[in-house]
């Protein structure tokens, strides 16, 4: 059963037809490598769904652990008329985890194809495919004693190729507006193969280091997608810099927001402030250091009060708004850029501005897990962000639209959602991520109890209202949990929705079987199309 306000649609494959698709897949990659059972199938639904709804489930789940492989694989699938999900590691666990968003489909989790290709500290670059994640390419690194650092996200266990393809965050230079990525080997829907970019010459060595292309440059075309499988990227990494100056900035009152986010603004602007800061309000933190009960014991049904989220502030010594950046480079550097950004933040009345500086080899030792992450090294400390009600089985999900990087912006659109978000009962959480110096990523988080049935659904349908409140008002989010891909494509309604009609023509001619991921980012094919 799922709730009525969910998902429900479910791929129609008869089945004898699945059945032989999937006696092909296990000739291809092995018996073992194709997981039927529901046991098995465990863990690549959405870990946050409760365990009586089946929306959003697989048929099987097929592991190759090669490109030949994958290339057999769809052209079997497009004999049978299959759909295949594809994700690397599956671990995009606040927007739906493993899950396909078409129930029935066959899942390809590449988690076998985890091979570093190639890590070049001349250039600062490592070509790798889907089933690397971070720690992994990290501890490489590492191991090989390269002096170079991987731009990070929250959670270490993800795949970079994934976290790439559905513009996922990370926190170093690198990372600012998703620069890491360069070039791409991409498995077409009849099996052909692709390469992006230099990649498309034949031996030329600037595949991975020039993003353009002669002629249109097709990366961005498979990124938040369904046209292919990428097989191959290329991932930009830092050059080991010789101090790291980790930095907080806590401000007392929530309108002083206005006054961060605009003092931020010109600072990442002249260039001061490099990477990705983030802002975070205080229960945002809270929820990564403990569960909703060892910070306050009201009424859970009720939003905690603002008298009661300022005694949380005092114990965790921050503000109501805390911004975290480091700053890189030469040690005169790091520490002249200090001193203009603390002058800077000092003209805030009654901000504190506090600065901590390590060498990248105490990366690893650093004792905030935040302060590890901006050093470039991978961890799970926020893993328990999803417990603040549940527990050990709390889930999580975010409204993630984007904002003008201006105060007024930021502080409109905060209040915006804070009201929505508390008038169901729920904590307020956010998370302002500035991916680069003109723009933002404002996250509401929603936590609630997954095996609730009834405060889940609650969380499912507030974050649908999100959508639909903030589309009214000019806001659309940059990435989707698979519930709300179809809602949120539909804010891009410009010109009779000119953007969707227009990929869904290129879904059409490189897809007309329609068997790789339909309904990603709500692109689905013809045969599968509702009337708009």
């Amino acid at each position: 059963m799922s709730p009525s306000n969910l998902p429900t649609e479910r791929a129609v494959v008869p089945d004898d037809a699945l059945a032989a698709a999937l006696s092909e897949f296990a000739d291809v990659v092995g018996p073992a490598n194709v997981l039927v059972s529901e046991e098995a199938k465990q863990e690549f639904r959405d870990p946050f769904q409760p365990a009586r709804w089946d929306g959003l489930s697989a048929a099987a789940v097929i592991q190759p652990d090669s490109v030949e492989q994958i290339q057999q694989l769809v052209r079997i699938a497009s004999r049978h008329n299959v759909p295949l999900w594809t994700q690397s590691q599956g671990r995009n666990n606040g927007y739906g985890g493993a899950a396909p968003r078409l129930s029935g489909s066959v899942t390809v989790n590449l988690r076998r194809m985890n091979k570093i290709l190639e890590i070049n500290e001349e250039l600062g670059y490592a070509l790798v495919e889907p089933g690397v994640s971070f720690q992994q390419l990290y501890d490489e690194v590492q191991a090989r004693g390269l002096r170079l650092m991987v731009s990070v996200p929250d959670l270490g266990w993800g795949s970079l190729v994934g976290n790439s393809l559905d513009h996922g965050t990370t926190y170093l230079p690198n990372g600012k507006d998703f620069m890491a990525p360069c070039g791409m080997e991409v498995v077409l829907a009849d099996g052909d193969l692709l390469r992006t970019g230099m990649g498309a010459q034949p031996g030329n060595a600037s595949w991975n280091l020039y993003r353009r292309s002669y002629g249109p440059s097709l990366d961005q075309l498979f990124m938040q997608s369904n046209f292919g499988i990428v097989t191959k990227m290329g991932v930009w990494l830092t050059p080991t810099v010789e101090k790291i100056m980790h930095v907080t900035v806590d401000v007392f009152a929530e309108s002083d927001l206005v006054q961060l986010v605009d003092t931020l603004r010109r600072l990442r602007l002249d260039g001061t402030i490099d990477g990705v800061p983030c802002i975070f309000n205080t229960v945002v933190t809270a929820s990564t250091l403990g569960p909703r009960s060892q910070w306050y014991d009201g009424d859970p049904g009720t939003p905690i009060p603002d008298a009661a989220i300022d005694e949380i502030a005092k114990r965790l010594d921050m503000g109501r708004w805390m911004l975290r950046f480091a700053l890189y480079g030469d040690e005169p550097v790091v520490d002249h850029n200090f001193a203009k950004a603390r002058a800077a933040f000092a003209r805030i009345p009654g901000a504190r501005v506090r600065g901590s500086k390590s060498s990248p080899e105490d990366g690893p030792n650093l004792p905030n897990p935040s302060d590890q992450v901006l050093a470039g090294v991978p961890n799970l400390a926020w893993a328990q962000m999803g417990g603040w009600y549940g527990g050990e089985h709390g889930g999580h999900m975010g409204f993630s639209p984007v904002v003008p990087l201006t105060g007024e912006k930021v502080y409109e659109l905060h209040r915006f959602l804070r009201e929505r978000v508390e008038a169901v009962g729920l904590d307020y959480a956010a998370d302002i991520i500035v991916i680069n110096a003109r723009s933002a990523v404002s996250v509401a988080g929603l936590s609630f109890d997954y095996d609730d049935e009834e405060a889940t659904r609650a969380a499912y349908e507030i974050a649908r209202q999100l959508v639909r409140d903030a589309g009214e008002i000019g806001y659309s989010e940059y990435r989707a949990h698979l519930n709300f891909m179809d809602l949120s494509a539909e804010q891009f309604s410009f010109n009779n929705h000119a953007y969707l009609r227009f990929v869904e023509r290129i879904k059409d001619a490189v897809d007309p079987a329609g068997i790789l991921s339909p309904g990603k980012q709500g692109i689905w094919p013809r045969s599968l199309r509702k009337p708009r």
